[in-house]
């Protein structure tokens, strides 16, 4: 019982690199405007969700965090208690997980759909790369475009931040600013941007890997599309706590 099931989850890896392997070694054939039409994809179709995703964390996060220091700090700290947590685990953490239910969820029905009416074969035999063609520029968009979501998040949740802050809390604009700017360091940024590209290459492979081994007919395209999300997240969470470890401990 316990062989088998590692066993397949070897097999799994080893599937999963090897389509990686795959799809890179057409990166020199990759096209401008196949890699244009995938950021349009991910950016501009994910950009309202995640603005309202973040703006509604910035406001509850500053509204929490001032609880929890009420008695303990001035509220004069609520911009870099906030900052901090935004840029640092809230803004990419949140991004990826919106990306992995909406655009992962999208490439893995896409490319199940085409496997399952054998369209990938008939992509093969008619000499074109399903790897090279397919999975490459949806992977190269990916991780270029969630870091850059990742700032948009940032930004969108520091600025309902402060105005949460100034409306409920009586904390001026200045005061969150000042106090966000003297603890500010570039490492907590740059991390966020790290923690971005990872998790965009993360979402992007394991939705299409997903995509390419569906069986099943439509009930296979079901079942890959819900193997993405949720394996998509769950390495999003793990490979968070793998990078907090290496930048901040």
């Amino acid at each position: 019982m316990v062989i088998p099931f590692f066993r397949e989850i070897l097999r799994n890896l080893g599937s999963y690199f090897l389509m990686v392997y795959y799809s890179i070694l057409g990166i020199s054939y990759l096209k401008r405007e196949e890699i244009l039409k995938q950021l349009e994809f991910f950016a501009i179709s994910s950009l309202f969700i995640v603005a309202l995703a973040a703006s509604f964390t910035g406001m509850v996060t500053s509204v929490q965090s001032a609880y929890q220091i009420r008695d303990l700090l001035p509220l004069d700290l609520l911009g870099a208690g906030v900052g901090k947590m935004v840029t640092i685990e809230l803004g990419p953490v949140l991004t990826a997980l919106i990306l992995a239910g909406r655009a992962g969820a999208a490439i893995a029905s896409e490319i199940a759909t085409m496997n399952v009416t054998d369209q990938l074969d008939a992509m093969e035999v008619m000499g074109i790369d399903p790897y090279r063609y397919l999975i490459l520029p949806k992977v190269v968009a990916g991780t270029l475009v969630t870091p850059l979501l990742v700032v948009f998040a940032d930004f969108m949740a520091i600025l309902s931040s402060a105005i949460v802050s100034k409306v409920m809390l009586d904390v001026e604009y200045s005061t969150f600013l000042r106090s966000f700017q003297d603890y500010f360091y570039l490492k907590d940024f740059l991390g966020g941007l790290l923690k971005g590209v990872v998790f965009g290459f993360i979402i992007t492979t394991v939705s299409c890997y997903m995509g390419i081994t569906s069986r099943e007919g439509a009930r296979g395209v079901g079942l890959a599309t819900m193997r993405a999300v949720i394996y998509s997240s769950v390495f999003v969470l793990f490979f968070d706590y793998i990078l907090g470890s290496l930048i901040y401990g």
